[in-house]
């Protein structure tokens, strides 16, 4: 942590084409869930743009590691052992310090733990599917989790979501969080997604999927895979919660 101010400055011009139009009917949701009438920027009231919203004390130990962080004493959840690891960048390939970020997954069998889960895969007992994890001072994060499983969904007739972790990335103020969601290099399903498939620019399609890295791998316990999640402007990460704009 640091009392340094931070760095304000013009950022690169927006290019709205990168994200996807919030109406897209082959994703059928975005017929319900888009706008009707054209969009009202309303500036932040200070409570929104002053922070922090969390403590760096609150993290607990195992919060990085999805594997055992919901288990029982002596057991650990099922499924295909990964580290995920990357960078948080500003626009300019700076790092991003100090950055908490939440993720959530299904489980391997391709289930969520929540009341309201319609798919018939196992409950693992021994897996929540959520974590979180902070930058450090070089941007760099890391947890340990396990793959996730792919799962149909009630969009068409045999419609499955690629295997997907969500990211929830806070910055220092109430008003500052951004959501996106990785996939896996080499996932057949990816380009077969409905929602995917909202995204026009295949460069924007290709900064969501994660890719091997087998120099980060742990010998006899988990494969590694690395994304790098860049903050505004052309380059960066689609964020599914600030279409017009990260």
């Amino acid at each position: 942590m640091t009392n340094k101010a931070p760095e304000s400055g013009a950022f690169y011009a927006r290019d709205l084409e990168w994200h996807p139009r919030a109406r897209s009917p082959s994703y059928k949701s975005s017929v319900l869930r888009s706008p009707r009438r054209s969009l009202i920027s309303f500036p932040n009231t200070i409570s929104e743009v002053t922070g922090p919203v969390f403590g760096h004390n609150i993290l607990g130990q195992l919060d990085n590691d999805l594997i055992y962080n919901f288990a029982k004493p002596g057991e650990s959840a099922i499924g295909e052992r990964i580290i995920v690891h990357g960078r948080v960048l500003d626009e300019r390939g700076k790092a991003v310090p100090n950055v908490l970020l939440e993720v959530w997954q299904a489980n391997a069998g391709g289930r969520y733990r929540h009341k309201k889960e319609g798919y018939v895969a196992a409950l693992d007992p021994n897996f929540g599917g959520f974590g979180r994890c902070i930058t450090d001072k070089d941007g760099n994060y890391s947890f340990r989790t396990i793959r996730p499983g792919p799962y149909p969904w009630p969009n068409g007739v045999n419609d499955w979501r690629p295997a997907h972790i969500h990211f929830s990335v806070f910055g220092s103020g109430f008003a500052q969080r951004l959501i996106t969601q990785m996939y896996f290099e080499g996932d057949p399903l990816i380009n077969l997604c409905p929602i995917v498939a909202t995204i026009h620019d295949k460069e924007a399609i290709r900064r969501l999927i994660s890719t091997y890295d087998h120099d980060n791998t742990i010998p006899m316990d988990a494969r590694a895979w690395r994304f790098d999640i860049t903050l505004r402007g052309r380059r960066s990460t689609l964020f599914e919660n600030k279409l017009d704009g990260n």
